[in-house]
């Protein structure tokens, strides 16, 4: 089992002081229709009241964000890295920001060919690695341009949060209290849905079971089993609740996930994270860290 990252030179806050908790649902094309969706909430003496979603509707509105004085925390759903593998693959520097720097100065579409060029020539079952983090989450892999575009999102994500200055944790800690965390939703739904579905982009495809779905989370993450699994409580008001049941994309529900995920770190000694993935980042929730101590 790797140990707790201890690093003098970071300290942490308090346990029980009040701190600015954000969660945010990540897109690689935001506009008007699918912004980034972004939860902010107060975490104080275990208590996690959210008190606002913000609709960032382009790019320029994410790093307005990330730029806000800290201090805060953050969990965003996208991959901070690359699986080792594939930087071996294409001889890529192992090291976290210099192969983030390196991907900075790509345009979109040599990035795209790269991973598509890789895939093309490896065997079925052989062409998407998964960092060890993805495997314990049971999360797609940052390669991945289709489906679910995660390695759109990381090429939009990761060099913007390293051109920030924010402490990337646990890729480029730095000494800066605005601190950012990879989350991953998903996660937190199938430990109470099961593989139900919840959400959908698409008009044609949303439904009530949905709706209920996302109710009897809601009613979950109210409960003690939030208190439980993640040591906090949920406080939402009536009118927060009603949107966060209304919202059939479940963009503002896997936002208020991320900002659970990330008030859950913030509490943590190394922020809940294992010592050894700086290179490939790690998603912070407390099942990931059972699973990686088998």
């Amino acid at each position: 089992m790797n140990a707790i990252l201890t690093l003098a030179a970071f300290p942490q806050p308090e346990r029980n002081a009040a701190s600015v908790c954000f969660g945010l649902d990540f897109t690689s094309a935001p506009g008007r229709r699918k912004p980034i969706t972004c939860v902010q909430a107060r975490l104080s003496a275990g208590l996690l009241t959210v008190e606002r979603c913000i609709h960032l509707i382009n790019f320029p509105d994410f790093e307005d964000l990330l730029s806000t004085p800290g201090p805060w925390f953050a969990a965003c759903d996208f991959p901070f890295g690359l699986p080792p593998r594939l930087l071996a693959d294409l001889g890529w520097s192992p090291i976290w920001q210099a192969y983030i720097q390196s991907i900075a100065n790509l345009p979109k579409e040599q990035f795209e060919k790269i991973l598509l060029d890789y895939c093309a020539g490896r065997p079925a079952g052989d062409k998407h690695h998964v960092r060890l983090t993805d495997k314990l989450a049971g999360a797609c892999s940052p390669m991945m341009l289709y489906r679910v575009p995660v390695a759109k999102m990381f090429f939009q994500g990761a060099p913007r949060l390293l051109a920030s200055g924010v402490s990337i944790w646990p890729c480029f800690p730095r000494n800066d209290t605005r601190i950012v965390f990879e989350g991953y939703p998903s996660l937190m739904v199938r430990r109470w849905l099961g593989r139900r579905s919840y959400k959908s982009d698409e008009r044609k495809k949303q439904s009530n079971d949905q709706r209920l779905a996302r109710v009897e989370l809601l009613t979950l993450l109210c409960s003690p089993l939030l208190q439980k699994e993640y040591g906090i409580e949920l406080s939402l008001a009536s009118e927060i609740r009603q949107e966060l049941e209304a919202d059939a994309t479940g963009d503002q529900l896997d936002a208020l996930l991320c900002a659970i995920q990330a008030a859950w770190a913030s509490q943590q000694p190394g922020y809940g994270i294992p010592e050894g993935h700086a290179s490939e980042g790690w998603i912070v929730d407390p099942a990931l860290l059972k699973r990686e101590a088998l």
